[in-house]
């Protein structure tokens, strides 16, 4: 008959402890690198709840009736959050040989837009986006037909200004090339006063002829923000597992058995190694 005792070595337990638990800077670093990764998921989420809510307002202001410009009364309190993309119209006679054309890309190929000013019965003046040409039209010669003379009614999307420029490229007024629709910029170039701080894309329908093509406005908000909240959630569980794991293993570390015959006293004798390595107790 023989028993089954659990023994452990001091020595081991000493020299093994540094190698179970990981220094306490390095503990301190995973647990706010743990801190962090939740605080970005979280941070998605929210993004993700206000580019949705955004997506629904710009939806709903894109497909509403068209309404009147705000006054120059209102333009100081014209914004991005409460009206860009808002529908709209203007009544005006446009001023053609004050057009501005800027560089672009879209779905019809490279070319300009045509961006000229509209002046209101009031006096007031408001750039509008008449739509696109392609590079072999940029000479306003070719598209006479499509400029209308007299009072016309425009309707299209209110659009903020583009003060920076294009990407990775300035605009240079006094080169004529423009790569942004910066109002204030084209009304300084072309000696153009009170006007609006906006602009106005032209509907498809607005405009008729050989003229520009309108209608391109491109509504795009990338949305990814729900597969980054999942990246950061995902690496931060990754790191915590490995901290359960790292400190699980000091906890739970494995036990050495001795195994020695059953019988004598309880008075044990005991032998130690000079290593101290193994305690092993008869009776």
């Amino acid at each position: 008959m023989s028993e089954i005792r659990t023994v452990t070595s001091k020595a081991d337990g000493a020299r093994g402890k540094a190698a179970r638990f990981p220094s306490l800077w390095l503990t301190a670093l995973a647990l706010t690198a743990f801190a962090v990764l939740i605080a970005l998921g979280v941070w998605q989420i929210e993004r993700r709840t206000w580019k949705l809510a955004l997506i629904d307002r710009v939806e709903q202001r894109v497909h509403a009736p068209a309404q009147p410009i705000p006054s120059p009364a209102a333009w100081p309190a014209v914004s991005t959050a409460s009206d860009e993309y808002r529908h709209v119209s203007v009544t005006g006679r446009f001023l053609h040989d004050r057009e501005t054309l800027v560089q672009a890309v879209t779905e019809e190929g490279p070319g300009y837009w045509v961006l000229t000013p509209l002046q209101r019965g009031d006096g007031a003046l408001v750039l509008v986006n008449r739509g696109f040409v392609p590079s072999e039209r940029r000479d306003a010669s070719t598209r006479q037909s499509g400029n209308p003379d007299g009072q016309v009614e425009i309707t299209g999307l209110l659009r903020m200004t583009e003060p920076q420029g294009g990407f990775l490229r300035n605009n240079v007024p006094q080169h004529n090339r423009w790569y942004s629709r910066d109002v204030a910029a084209i009304a300084a170039a072309r000696g153009l006063h009170e006007v609006a701080p906006f602009f106005i894309d032209a509907d498809a329908g607005s405009l008729s002829g050989s003229g520009p093509i309108g209608g391109l406005t491109v509504i795009r908000f990338p949305n990814n923000h729900l597969i980054y909240a999942l990246t950061w959630f995902a690496l931060a569980f990754m790191l915590a597992g490995k901290l359960f794991v790292t400190f699980g293993g000091g906890l739970f570390r494995r036990k050495r058995f001795v195994h020695e015959p059953a019988g004598g006293s309880d008075a044990s004798a005991r032998r130690t190694g000079s290593d101290a390595g193994t305690i092993v107790e008869s009776t």
